[in-house]
């Protein structure tokens, strides 16, 4: 089992610029309203009225009504629409032989007509806004920090691991690891110091951390597979917890959360436990607690050792699996 495999990352192509622009459309209109009465109604009625105009063409919304005179009844629309009316040398008729019928509008023997009209002109097109898509590339912060650290440039501390030196900056340090900031600016630290000595841990492991704090990712450990990787990601939460990296520490919780199994989930439990890996904790206990494991995991080596060495553990376990009502 690989607990590093990575996917790789592969560039992307170049893509092409984009432009975007916005228009606006402000119509020009004419309004205007026209009373129309028609006297001596019974007379004429089934003449027709024509609209008088000659050769033109126009794109209008228009609405007829008939006004009572005497003002007690609200205006009653005949006809609204909106069309592209064209007008000839003898256009149509809109009131005629029967469009009319007497009602209670007539009075007198007179109608009322109320045409109000709106006439569209040429609609005026402006540009309002013309911008430029520009892609933007991803940061490489982490890649110039990594390269840095390879180069060793302009470092001003030196770490002694188990007779290997590890060249760093300080500001750097500081920056990413309160640990770091205490023990390089803080009260009881010196500023000037320039080498530093690093007990309780492997170079290797110095070394990914390290590489963490100037990239904010694990390195590159391909090469490590089963007990080997899952031994160095143990390795490494000790490292994050003793510097203050939680970032760090929850990216190797989240690695051993997804590997676990029966012959490694209570030596998981245990790490988890003393290190302060709520999250992993958690995720243990589910997994001992689940029906299909529990026998498996109560049977192990491993149970029987962490029976002996922390039967505190044993007691969270049974807590667990209480709440669950499994067992």
């Amino acid at each position: 089992m690989n607990f590093f495999a990575q996917t790789p990352i592969s560039e992307e192509p170049q893509r092409p610029r984009m432009r975007a622009s916005a228009s606006l459309c402000t119509p020009s209109v004419v309004r205007g309203m026209h009373t129309f009465k028609i006297s001596s109604y019974n007379l004429q009625r089934g003449i027709g009225v024509d609209f008088a105009s000659t050769n033109s063409e126009v794109r209008a919304s228009f609405e007829i009504r008939l006004v009572d005179q005497a003002n007690k009844l609200p205006p009653l629309v005949l006809l609204s629409q909106k069309m592209l009316i064209v007008f000839r040398s003898h256009p149509p008729p809109y009131l005629g032989k029967d469009f009319l019928q007497p009602s209670l509008y007539l009075q007198d023997d007179s109608l009322m007509i109320e045409c109000s009209i709106t006439v569209l002109a040429e609609s005026k097109v402006a540009v309002t806004m013309t911008s430029i898509d520009i892609q933007v590339p991803p940061s490489n912060l982490s890649n110039n920090l990594g390269e840095l650290l390879k180069a060793g440039e302009e470092t001003d501390i030196t770490f002694e691991v188990r007779g290997e030196s590890f060249h760093a900056h300080k500001i750097v340090l500081a920056m990413r690891s309160p640990v770091f900031k205490a023990a390089l600016f803080g009260p009881m630290g010196d500023r000037t110091r320039r080498t530093m000595n690093i007990e309780g841990i492997q170079p290797t492991i110095f070394s990914a951390l390290l590489h963490f704090i100037y990239t904010d990712s694990l390195p590159s450990m391909g090469h490590l597979y089963g007990d080997n990787g899952e031994e160095m990601v143990k390795h490494l939460v000790m490292a994050a917890d003793r510097y203050a990296m939680e970032r760090m520490k929850v990216i190797c919780e989240s690695i051993l959360c997804k590997n676990l199994n029966v012959q490694n989930v209570t030596t998981t439990l245990d790490l988890a436990n003393c290190y302060h890996c709520n999250q992993l904790k958690n995720a243990c206990l589910e997994f001992i607690t689940s029906p299909d494991r529990v026998q498996d995991v109560v049977a192990s080596e491993g149970y029987a050792k962490i029976k002996r060495s922390c039967p505190a553990i044993i007691a969270d376990i049974f807590e667990r699996a209480t709440k669950s009502h499994k067992i």
